[in-house]
């Protein structure tokens, strides 16, 4: 097999990405946009040692899994990996993909409860970053690249998004503004970042800019304003002069509105920044928390939410708990969740600004001693050190770890498994449709050291022994024997 041969293979699995997988003369053969059962006509794009890339040309015969693709940049812009294929198809290959991963790397032969998808895999984030084309076009970046494929319109997101973005590209054309350059680090307008509360419909609009000041300012609120209405609550820039690919910097300046929209999670209302973490699929992300909040069993327990965001995982869980100890490493998030406490009047919940592993350490040394620990890593997962201080110094009953990547909840559970806590149960729950992505939620206890016997039994036990031996007559030697065993 070479470069641009065109071969004829059947796909029999897909890879972790999205991709099927087919065989040709023994050599896997990797091919976007085929599903399991396809009998496709491949071009050969890339050959390695023991494998090759290859695009799909045509399906011979297709997968009963297949669907029409609805989307045009499908395959382009680098978001959706499964909008040819059914929902159900979707979510059995992420339950499988979970699975897989626990029992390969993790080492734990354990079959997931059944995967929780989505109420719709369409229009369901609450969060759009675009960024910025030379022309003034927003969009997305390709697979692998950061090549912007223009997508004002995306099936992932809500249609005022689609509004607001045309209206800015407009915008941008008419007043000429200057639009970032990032292997020149020249030009000024870098993205533009967008939020929904979608159970308030208060809506966030933030220009991303290299820079201090963004010219016509007034006629883009104006413009916001036409197209948003009411629900238009907060006009923001983002001063990022750094060279990187970090999407925002670390000020803010409000042009229009507030600092703030307000969401509701799980009956909590949330404050956000633009600097907040919050989950993009809210509909789903309560699933998600209710999931948490069955493995925590958090009635009357000290719960320890390490990567806590705006605490929304904690706070959802306080009416329950004795006590919430939340800590996160950004100061806006951890200033939006003392926030969201006083809102909401939950008097059990504390918050430290700190990363994860630095305020285990500083809880820890001040002797304190939580029934549960949460865990919601990104996606690099957990540190050694943070796993053995959790392990051995708050040693929970409990630790429900909220993963958004298969490998490194598996890696985590290995070690979690080293330092005597056991994987009793996990879930994958589906917050983002159509792509590669997939959460999961895991119950992880403690091995308990069998109880000693109660004394009664321990007298019937000597009883039974002496009854033994003069039965059958034992000698000394086995009678001892027999005691040590009560023992």
């Amino acid at each position: 097999m070479q470069k641009n041969d065109q071969i004829e293979i059947e796909i029999t699995d897909m890879t972790d990405e999205g991709s099927g997988i087919g065989r040709y003369e023994g050599m896997a053969v990797f091919v976007p946009c085929t599903a399991v059962g396809d009998r496709a006509r491949v071009l050969v794009l890339k050959v390695k040692k023991t494998y090759a890339y290859g695009k799909l040309l045509e399906v011979i015969s297709p997968s009963p899994d297949r669907v029409e693709n609805d989307c045009p940049s499908f395959n382009r812009c680098g978001g959706c990996v499964y909008r040819h294929i059914s929902y159900t198809s979707e979510l059995r290959i992420k339950q499988t993909k979970v699975y897989e991963a626990i029992k390969r790397i993790g080492g734990v032969d354990l079959k997931p409860k059944d995967i929780i998808g989505s109420d719709s895999p369409y229009r369901y984030r609450n969060k759009a970053q675009y960024p910025v084309a030379g022309d003034g076009a927003l969009g997305f970046y390709a697979f692998h690249s950061h090549r912007i494929i223009p997508c004002s319109i995306c099936a992932l997101q809500p249609e005022i998004f689609g509004k607001i973005s045309a209206e800015v590209t407009d915008w941008i054309r008419e007043n000429c503004i200057s639009v970032y350059n990032e292997e020149a680090h020249k030009g000024l307008l870098r993205h533009i970042y967008l939020r929904l509360a979608e159970k308030t419909g208060e809506i966030m609009a933030v220009a991303v800019i290299n820079g201090e000041n963004l010219p016509c300012a007034d006629d883009l609120v104006k413009r916001l304003l036409s197209v948003c209405g009411e629900n238009l609550k907060s006009v923001q820039l983002n001063v990022n002069p750094a060279k990187t690919n970090v999407i925002l910097g670390d000020k803010c300046r409000v042009l229009y509105g507030g600092e703030y929209i307000t969401d509701v999670l799980c009956g909590v209302k949330v404050r956000l920044s633009p600097l907040s973490f919050y989950q993009v699929n809210r509909a789903t992300a309560e699933k998600l928390y209710k999931k948490a909040a069955e493995y925590a069993e958090p009635k009357g327990k000290v719960i320890l939410d390490l990567y806590c965001g705006a605490g929304t995982i904690g706070l959802s869980m306080a009416e329950q708990a004795k006590r919430i100890i939340g800590a996160e490493i950004v100061p806006e998030a951890v200033e939006d969740a003392r926030f969201n406490a006083k809102l909401n009047g939950i008097a059990n919940a504390e918050f430290i600004c700190a990363d994860a592993a630095e305020a285990a350490n500083i809880l820890s040394e001040k002797g304190l001693k939580p029934e549960v620990v949460i865990l919601d890593p990104p996606r690099k997962g957990c540190s050694p050190e943070l796993i053995k201080t959790v392990a051995k110094d708050f040693s929970p009953e409990r630790v429900v770890y909220v993963s958004c990547d298969p490998a490194t909840l598996a890696r985590d559970i290995k070690l979690f498994g080293e330092l005597g806590y056991t994987l009793i149960e996990y879930t994958p729950v589906d917050m983002f449709p159509r792509t590669a992505h997939i959460e999961c939620c895991a119950l992880l206890c403690r091995a308990v050291a069998p109880k000693p016997l109660y004394r009664e039994t321990r007298k019937a036990l000597s009883s039974r022994v002496r009854k033994i031996s003069v039965m059958c007559r034992l000698s000394p030697k086995s009678l001892n024997f027999l005691r040590a065993v009560n023992r």
